[in-house]
């Protein structure tokens, strides 16, 4: 042990050894400071007037202009002082950053280093003889009673001073932490002022990485990947096992453009669900709602007329063009599925109903209706030139993905850079404090039921596209578990407020090529269930486990 702290600095030899660094880039820096007084610092200064008098209302435009034209003029004998200076101040830095370089690391850093290494080795030797103390204080103190009511105090009194120690370690090793990357930011703070804040790629390349060290936490970090990176051994071990089972590769470009062509209808779906999560709520009749939509979908852009009757009516739109069937479908999906979303959000906001009993109602309601308008059949196919107009194959290249690309972008500008975006947030966060502040919980609220309608109906109709029609009320059954479970594991809490719409993608692939992966593979599609089962349990685990360490 006193071979280790005779190895460990003291403040004052930290700064000893320190002291050459500063004195020598002390003196470059004030020779620079006073090189740049008239010359970059009165540019600086000077723009920033400029600025100031544009924006300043009480004077005219006229003595604006007068005022402005002195300072520019200012401004030029600046600039003349700084090219005047610039090549001087140049080679100062030079000689600074030529200094660092040979002696920070090798002089200071190095042994800042070490010594923080050796106060964690030291740290840890102190914890474990304070921990063999404890232990046998306490076993001394246990044999000497017989009331097993002292004996309980006493084990509860050794816990609370294992705690202690375990604490004290832990703030022994972050002193240590701090101390090292305090001692790693002084470099680069030395050329934050030579330089001006202007850093090279490598520089911030390197600062950024620091950064992430020192603020790294295991546990942390698994809370938020772990899941992630679960899958991705999952992922992992498909590849290896497809080709020795099957014959085939699974990691191959047509099957990466299948993947992201069956999950492209999805993302719509779960970008709905996403901002109904964000609210602390969910949907549960996602899958109806697919179901509706195909079915529309199928009947207004069937090839001929319809076999199938609606109500006992059986439509026939052959008279319409083509295009005008295309739209006319898709007006239909959307304003279906909304006018079933806007109930369902009326219900939740105005009469504070969890939105799982909302929804779930209209789940029945729409099944009901559907199911027994269509008899349960199926309307066919439709119009085969379709497709091709809509999601065209460029090259092999499927268009569908560049729909789903548009809906991520317009719902990533939607949460991110709208007035409604925000409110989402507070709303979700907490809608009491949002409601203080000034903001229409129940607005908010109806109008994610609204976004999300959009979506389903523009999901649904994209889909019957994919699938060239055979729109049934029984089609997209258990599509709301894989689209919520999509948010949960990309990150979006139930607990409301937290989500991102990167990770509602990274959730929807990772769904969509799990199950690819174990289709390929013959995997039972009941036993996929099971998975899914099994994922979105760990997801709203660690969820849960997120939200208890935040509170």
């Amino acid at each position: 042990m006193a071979k280790e702290t005779n190895n460990i600095l003291t403040a004052e030899q930290e700064a000893k050894l320190r002291q050459p660094i500063e004195e020598y880039v002390g003196k470059i820096q004030s020779k620079i400071d006073e090189l740049r007084k008239d010359g970059t610092n009165k540019v600086v200064e000077l723009q920033n007037e400029i600025d100031s008098v544009k924006r300043d209302h009480i004077f005219s435009q006229e003595e604006k202009d007068t005022r402005i034209n002195q300072l520019k003029a200012e401004l030029e004998k600046a600039r003349a002082v700084e090219n005047q200076n610039k090549n001087e101040v140049s080679k100062l830095i030079a000689d600074a950053e030529g200094y660092l370089k040979a002696h920070f690391d090798k002089d200071y850093f190095q042994a800042v280093a070490a010594s923080c290494q050796q106060e964690r080795v030291a740290a840890q030797a102190n914890y474990r003889e304070r921990i063999a103390e404890l232990e046998k204080e306490h076993q001394e103190t246990v044999s000497k009673m017989t009331d097993q009511h002292e004996i309980k105090d006493e084990k509860y009194v050794h816990k609370n001073r294992l705690f202690d120690a375990k604490m004290q370690l832990e703030k022994d090793i972050q002193q240590a932490k701090d101390r090292q990357h305090a001692a790693f930011d002084y470099r680069y703070h030395l050329i934050d002022m030579l330089r001006m804040s202007r850093f090279t790629f490598a520089e911030n390349m390197a600062q950024r990485w620091e950064n992430y060290k020192y603020t790294f936490n295991r546990r942390d970090f698994l809370l938020k990947n772990g899941l992630y990176i679960a899958i991705i051994i999952i992922f992992i071990f498909l590849c290896a096992l497809t080709p020795a089972i099957k014959g085939v590769p699974l990691l191959t470009y047509n099957n990466v453009l299948n993947i992201l062509q069956q999950a492209s209808p999805r993302m719509f779906l779960a970008l709905g669900v996403a901002a109904l999560i964000l609210l602390a709520g969910t949907d549960l009749s996602i899958g109806r709602m697919v179901g509706m939509g195909m079915t529309t979908a199928t009947i207004i852009m069937h090839q001929g007329i319809n076999t199938g009757s609606v109500f006992g009516h059986i439509f026939d739109f052959t008279g319409l063009p083509v295009p005008v069937k295309i739209v006319f479908a898709l007006i239909m999906c959307i304003l279906l599925c909304t006018f079933f979303t806007t109930i369902a959000g009326c219900f939740t906001a105005k009469f504070k109903m969890h939105p799982f009993i909302s929804t779930m109602a209209n789940m029945l309601i729409i099944f009901g209706l559907v199911t027994y308008a269509t008899k349960g059949v199926s309307f066919g196919a439709i119009e085969s030139s379709i497709p091709g107009m809509i999601i065209p194959k460029i090259n092999g290249f499927p268009t569908i993905i560049l729909w789903a690309a548009a809906a991520v972008a317009i719902v990533w500008f939607i949460w991110n850079k709208t007035t409604f975006g925000k409110n989402l947030y507070a709303v979700g966060g907490n809608p009491e404090a949002a409601a203080v502040s000034g903001i229409s919980v129940f607005k908010v609220t109806v109008g994610a039921f609204v976004l999300a309608g959009i979506l389903y109906g523009f999901g649904s109709w994209l889909e019957c596209i994919r699938m060239v029609g055979s729109g049934s009320a029984a089609y997209g059954q258990g599509w709301e578990t894989d689209a919520i479970a999509a948010c949960v594991v990309g990150g979006v809490s139930f607990t409301g407020g937290i989500g991102k719409i990167s990770g509602v993608v990274v959730g929807v692939l990772i769904f969509t090529a799990l199950t690819y992966s174990l289709t390929i593979l013959g995997i039972d599609t009941n036993l996929q269930f099971v998975f899914s089962g099994i994922i979105i349990l760990v997801a709203v685990t660690l969820d849960c486990l997120k939200y208890i360490q935040k509170k």
